[in-house]
């Protein structure tokens, strides 16, 4: 299976709203949104999350098979002045040896490192098969936890890498 990695546009809503649909109901604790939240919606919104891949402090990469679907999605944004790893999902079927997920975290490790010599990101304390990947690639724990925003009973471990 071969694929392309690219930045998103507003022009790719229709994908975008798909892909996050789907990873919301695959991995609702992974990220900071709500299944019935993200299904409200509307085209505009969708639209806005597109130009997100060329935004001034953020950046969205999509994993694209060649007959052109959407594997993968992964980004980075901006805050507090530092690079930080967002949005991370790749389809069932396409994880593992695949290389999507390894392709995706390249790209937004080149992108940070332009900005600053380190990337941070929040995982779940609950989802260990994204922190092995993490930790795998490179990223350790910190120590610092933040409440998760979905419940704040629970919580997301920070993860640092040099770049």
């Amino acid at each position: 299976m071969t694929f392309s990695i690219r930045t998103t546009t507003e022009h790719d809503w229709r994908e975008i709203r798909d892909q996050r649909l789907e990873m919301l109901a695959d991995t609702p604790l992974a990220f900071g949104e709500f299944l019935e939240d993200a299904l409200k919606v509307d085209e505009a919104g969708w639209r806005l999350r597109g130009a997100r891949g060329h935004a001034v402090t953020s950046v969205y990469f999509a994993a694209i098979t060649d007959d052109g679907r959407w594997v993968g999605i992964m980004g980075g944004v901006i805050e507090f002045g530092r690079p930080v790893l967002v949005g991370v999902y790749v389809s069932p079927g396409f994880r593992g040896p695949s290389g999507v997920a390894d392709a995706l975290l390249t790209a937004v490790e080149d992108w940070a490192r332009l900005r600053q010599d380190t990337l941070v990101l929040h995982v779940h304390s609950l989802n260990p098969r994204a922190r092995a990947f993490y930790a795998r690639r490179g990223f350790v724990e910190t120590g610092v936890t933040v409440p998760y925003r979905l419940d704040p009973s629970q919580t997301e471990l920070e993860m640092v890498k040099k770049l």
